[in-house]
């Protein structure tokens, strides 16, 4: 059986864009993979974070993988700083890695516009903690979003640089990207990716949101010029709500598009509420109904399980670098 490993930063609130283009595509792929799912909290950490609420975060979100159906008798679902071999791996590969591609990285050159001489040091370096976390698994697919597509290519690269270099140690991941509802945009601002960081709380229907909340953010959901309600590029807000109604509804765009057929935006709005209402409240239940004492069982044992892929693969890379053994060499 083939692997994946994906995993998602226990910052802010997970939401429903989270849910679609991820989280969805966990769930069914469990089952034809052997699975590995990480709370990547060693990510979190390259943006500075309440320690208390950063512990409280990286338990919540272990509670919502396992209430969206993710099934810990089938997957392996772990903390990452729980298993120390992400971060030697991670250094190993910093010496394999190079400045410029890094450099490249849209993501650290958004952030370092931004930030100008405060970025740290992690923010350039996340990328190769990444590879890290794929390569240690010898991972055959990465479920992705288009926005970490650069990240998967530099883990490709470094893979190809080690085993050409020192020796087959690393497997080559491919990417796998949903046709449908890979990136789920804001519902304030539909020109950006729905963002747990968001400032403007209206954009961002979380997953553990109030039926109040979620009434209130899709009755305020920006729309576009015009009255009629398809599918259309041109039109980003509309094809956004439409995007979201069809993933949870398992409809075709045709089907959807001939439901909504001589309807007004109030009417997609109120449906979409009710539909996600009655989609999140069982996912609730079942995230409040976790044991503590079963949460932290079911993450030492995901835990356990990773170490034991993970030693494997960086004793293997340790002896092909030679920092391994050497005290005992005569």
């Amino acid at each position: 059986m083939k692997r994946i490993f994906s995993g998602v930063q226990p910052t802010g609130n997970i939401h429903l864009g989270n849910y679609l283009g991820a989280l969805r595509n966990w769930v069914d792929l469990q089952h034809d993979y052997e699975s590995f799912f990480c709370i990547v909290n060693l990510h979190a950490i390259t943006q500075r974070q309440d320690p208390k609420q950063l512990a409280e975060k990286t338990r919540e979100l272990a509670r919502v993988y396992l209430a969206v159906g993710i099934d810990p008798s089938v997957s392996t679902i772990f903390i990452q700083s729980d298993v120390a071999e992400h971060a030697e791996l991670t250094w190993i590969l910093n010496c394999v890695a190079r400045m410029s591609e890094l450099e490249r990285m849209t993501q650290f050159k958004d952030k370092a516009r931004k930030q100008r001489e405060n970025v740290l040091v992690g923010v350039f370096d996340y990328p190769v903690l990444m590879a890290a976390d794929i390569l240690l698994y010898q991972t055959d697919l990465v479920p992705v979003g288009e926005d970490q597509k650069q990240h998967l290519e530099l883990t490709r690269d470094l893979a190809l640089r080690f085993n050409r270099d020192y020796g087959e140690s690393f497997r080559l991941p491919e990417p796998f990207i949903p046709k449908v509802g890979a990136r789920i945009m804001s519902l304030a601002d539909p020109s950006s990716k729905m963002s747990k960081s968001d400032e403007n709380v209206n954009g961002c229907v979380r997953l553990l949101d109030d039926a109040e909340s979620i009434e209130r953010k899709f009755k305020r959901a920006v729309t576009d010029s015009g009255t009629e309600i398809k599918f259309d590029e041109s039109r980003p807000a509309i094809t956004n709500l439409l995007t979201i109604y069809q993933l949870l509804t398992g409809s075709s765009r045709e089907q959807v598009e001939e439901h909504f057929a001589g309807a007004g935006y109030a009417k997609l709005k109120q449906e979409l509420a009710e539909l996600t209402l009655q989609f999140l409240q069982p996912i609730q239940q079942r995230a409040r109904a976790i044991d503590e004492a079963e949460l932290s069982a079911i993450l030492d044992a995901g835990a356990q399980k990773a170490r034991g892929i993970a030693s494997a693969t960086l004793a293997d890379v340790k002896e092909r670098f030679g920092i391994t053994g050497a005290s005992r060499l005569p």
